[in-house]
C-alpha cells in the first residue's frame, strides 16, 4: 500500500506571505515616522555619501516610496505572482536565501554604477530582488504564457523577461530627465538571479520547464 499523497501547491507560501507583510509594515512605519526621516535612514545611499551605512544594502529592499502605494503594490503583486511558484518548487529556506541574495546583488550593481557615474540620490524598493525572482521564473519556466497589459495576445515568460531587461538597459543608459527608476538595480537583481539558478542547476538540467 502506498503512502504517497499529492501535495497541492500553496497559493500563499510562508516566505512570500511574510515578506509581503514585512514590506507593508515597513511602508506604514515610513508614513508614520516621516518627520523622523525613517525612509532616508533605511534607503540605500551612494557609498561616497555621508549618509551611507552598510546595513542599507539590506534594509533598502524592504522600504518603498512614501509618496503613494503604487510602488509597493506593484512590487508585492510581482512577488506573489512569481515568488509563490519558486517557493513551492524550492522550499522556503532556499527561496528566502535566493530572494535576499538577489536584493544584495541589485544593491551592489546600483552602487557600482552610481559610483562610476557620480549619482547622489538614494534608492528604495524590493524591485531588484523581485526582478531576480522574475528572471529565475522565466529561466525555469520559459514557456509559461503570460498576459501583458494592453497586449491582446499571450507572451511566453522568456520573451517578457528579455523585453523588460532590454527596456531597463535602455533606460539606464539613456538616463532620461525625470526618470527616477533604478534600472541597474533591476538588472543587477536579475543577473544575480540567473547566476544563482544556473549554479544550482548545473548538475540538474531537467529542472528547466
Amino acid at each position: 500500500m502506498s503512502n504517497f499523497r499529492p501535495v497541492r501547491p500553496d497559493n500563499f507560501p510562508p516566505v512570500v506571505k511574510n515578506l509581503i507583510i514585512l514590506n507593508v509594515l515597513v511602508w506604514v512605519a515610513q508614513l508614520v515616522f516621516q518627520k523622523q526621516f525613517l525612509t532616508a535612514r533605511i534607503a540605500l545611499w551612494p557609498v561616497d555619501s555621508p549618509f551611507f551605512e552598510p546595513y542599507q544594502v539590506f534594509t533598502h529592499m524592504f522600504a518603498h516610496s512614501d509618496a503613494g502605494p503604487i510602488h509597493l503594490l506593484f512590487n508585492m503583486f510581482m512577488l506573489w505572482m512569481f515568488g509563490k511558484t519558486l517557493e513551492n518548487v524550492w522550499g522556503s529556506k532556499r527561496f528566502l536565501t535566493f530572494y535576499l541574495l538577489c536584493g544584495i546583488g541589485a544593491a551592489a550593481a546600483h552602487l557600482l554604477i552610481q559610483y562610476l557615474t557620480g549619482g547622489y540620490s538614494y534608492v528604495v524598493g524590493a524591485s531588484g530582488a523581485i526582478f531576480g525572482v522574475f528572471a529565475a521564473f522565466a529561466l525555469l519556466f520559459p514557456n509559461t504564457e503570460m498576459y501583458i497589459m494592453f497586449f491582446p495576445m499571450p507572451i511566453k515568460a522568456k520573451w517578457v523577461a528579455i523585453g523588460y531587461m532590454a527596456l531597463d538597459l535602455f533606460g539606464g543608459i539613456s538616463q532620461a530627465p525625470g526618470d527616477n527608476i533604478a534600472h541597474f538595480a533591476h538588472l543587477g537583481g536579475a543577473l544575480t538571479g540567473v547566476i544563482i539558478v544556473l549554479f544550482w542547476n548545473k548538475t540538474n538540467k531537467k529542472t528547466f520547464y
